[in-house]
């Protein structure tokens, strides 16, 4: 008869898990991925170097988990600000500023999560956010098309165009923690000439 893991096991199994992810992106958030090792996130998290393996096979498996949940934060984040009252180019703002200043306030995690080189996992899952970043803005530019708020254009490719302006305008910075204080309204006014929209 197969074995079959109780409920109590499964609730620790999975603790145990989350406590793992939480120190590697706690060390990558310091570190960067250069400087979070298993040995590192076993000592953190307060287990063997063994238990870290036993639910990530390697450091890529684990640290695209990490990028995962902190990537899904920040796209949670921004598309909360998006979402809210106002006319299409107030939301952009809103969600222009809160991805700049978000990034600002943890510039080590915000460049391993944009541009540092690491495993092919986690280039890959960094193409399915950034999918899911440029459909986030995709929508605003189908809301201020459809609204007469912005000229004509094709969501999609503004909406590419611009994840990856915003990307690149802070990757500079983000490296080397040189972020000027006009930064994030400048790249905030570039969007909106970019999308056409008359600042609020």
């Amino acid at each position: 008869m197969a074995y079959r893991r109780t409920a109590a096991v499964q609730e620790r199994l999975d603790a145990t898990r989350t406590r793992l992810v939480d120190a590697a992106h706690d060390l990558v958030a310091a570190h960067g991925y250069a400087g979070c090792s298993i040995a590192a996130v076993a000592e953190r998290g307060e287990v063997a170097t063994g238990t870290v393996y036993r639910h990530f096979p390697d450091k890529g498996s684990l640290f695209a988990e990490v990028f995962r949940a902190a990537t899904q934060r920040e796209v949670d984040a921004v598309a909360a600000a998006a979402a809210g009252p106002g006319t299409v180019a107030e939301r952009a703002t809103r969600a222009v500023e809160t991805f700049a200043h978000r990034a600002l306030a943890g510039p080590r995690l915000a460049y391993a999560l944009i541009a540092e080189p690491v495993d092919p996992r986690v280039e890959a899952e960094r193409l399915v956010y950034r999918r899911a970043w440029q459909a986030l803005f995709a929508g605003l530019v189908s809301d201020g098309v459809a609204g007469g708020e912005l000229p004509p254009q094709d969501p999609a490719t503004t909406a590419a165009a611009l994840v990856g302006a915003m990307a690149e305008a802070l990757v500079v910075p983000l490296a080397d923690g040189s972020a000027p204080p006009h930064v994030v309204p400048q790249l905030t006014a570039f969007v909106l000439r970019a999308l056409g929209a008359t600042p609020p």
